[in-house]
């Protein structure tokens, strides 16, 4: 890839536009330091965290920017990061665990994107926000194509004790409602996971998992299950290790030779975790 073309690139995904997570994407992550925190004797909790976007997990390609951070604490409290750093390759910030308990961190962003014909009948493309979309497209434009997509990024850190209660479902987009609690993985468990849009039921949605380390194995590796009637999969855990767990509805249908074209609403989900060993 080209200098410029890299470029291009981090200007679409540091803004966090909403990405294809396929096996060849770019991938939005947040990476914790550990998911599992002990306590120091003064009772304080700290964590780490990477923002970035790679090709390959987890190596950095460019950074991640932090707009759309929501924090949930145990008690269902938000909590503001400390020292935030937007770096040129990735952003880092840290995180106090005050209460026993699982956080949730997610990067959430919504995005209007399309195209127009001019009253010339030239093509323009314009990114917007809901708020800004009449602006973006005049009164007189023809040929008006949207597309309103929807991202969210997550993953998730426990002290002293694991509860669920940062996983009650916000019943808006595509979210992740976990049976077992993704900061207790081990290689080898078997674990369910829920998968929800706009609250109900995500069924025959294909879900992959994808382990860290590309660039040292060779290999993608990627564990791609189907979601049942309720939204749920259940697998089994592979070898410990740092993985990504993704999720787009709809299906885009790719025809060869053509670009795909994109649904009039597009959401996607990821989140990070961490499997120890047995």
């Amino acid at each position: 890839m080209s200098k410029l073309n890299k470029s291009l690139m981090a200007l679409a995904l540091a803004g966090l536009s909403l990405v294809s997570l396929n096996a060849q994407a770019h991938k939005p992550y947040i990476l914790a330091s550990t998911t599992e925190v002990e306590p120091a004797r003064d009772g304080s909790a700290w964590v780490t965290f990477d923002a970035a976007v790679a090709e390959n997990l987890f190596t950095i390609d460019f950074t991640l920017k932090l707009d759309g951070l929501l924090i949930t604490a145990p008690d269902g409290s938000k909590l503001e990061p400390q020292n935030v750093n937007n770096g040129k390759l990735r952003s880092t910030f840290d995180l106090n665990l005050t209460k026993p308990g699982t956080y949730k961190v997610a990067l959430v962003n919504a995005a209007v994107m399309g195209s127009y014909k001019d009253k010339e009948g030239n093509m323009k493309r314009f990114r917007a926000t809901e708020e800004t979309l009449k602006k973006e497209v005049p009164a007189d434009a023809t040929d008006v194509k949207v597309s309103r997509q929807e991202t969210r990024v997550e993953t998730f850190v426990s002290t002293g004790k694991t509860d669920m209660n940062v996983f009650k479902p916000t019943g808006a987009g595509l979210e992740m409602v976990p049976v077992t609690n993704p900061t207790e993985l081990h290689a080898g468990d078997k674990v369910t996971w829920r998968f929800l849009v706009d609250g109900k039921p995500a069924a025959n949605q294909g879900v992959s998992l994808f382990q860290g380390g590309v660039k040292f194995r060779g290999t993608l590796g990627e564990i791609r299950q189907t979601t049942n009637d309720k939204g749920e999969l259940t697998l089994t855990l592979p070898a410990a290790g740092q993985y990504m767990v993704s999720t787009s509805w709809p299906e885009i249908k790719r025809v060869e030779g053509q670009p795909p074209q994109m649904p009039p609403r597009r959401l996607s989900y990821s989140a990070v975790v961490e499997i120890l060993p047995e």
